[in-house]
């Protein structure tokens, strides 16, 4: 799975830890969502959306 966080971030002027702030996680999540290495919970991938205001399926891109 890929993301677009980090593009959504910079709309934002966000950093990683601003982010993790906004939704409760270290900034350690945040990079580890954004490389793919960690599939976050659904619950952590609508906050993050709603952070960036968008939507899951704009911010998280499945591989098929």
């Amino acid at each position: 799975m890929r993301t677009r966080i980090k593009e959504f971030r910079a709309r934002y002027g966000l950093t990683q830890e601003d982010l993790a702030k906004i939704v409760g996680v270290r900034r350690q999540t945040i990079l580890f969502i954004e490389g793919g290495d960690y599939n976050p919970s659904l619950k952590l991938a609508h906050n993050i959306a709603r952070a960036l205001n968008t939507t899951i399926d704009e911010l998280f891109l499945f591989d098929e």
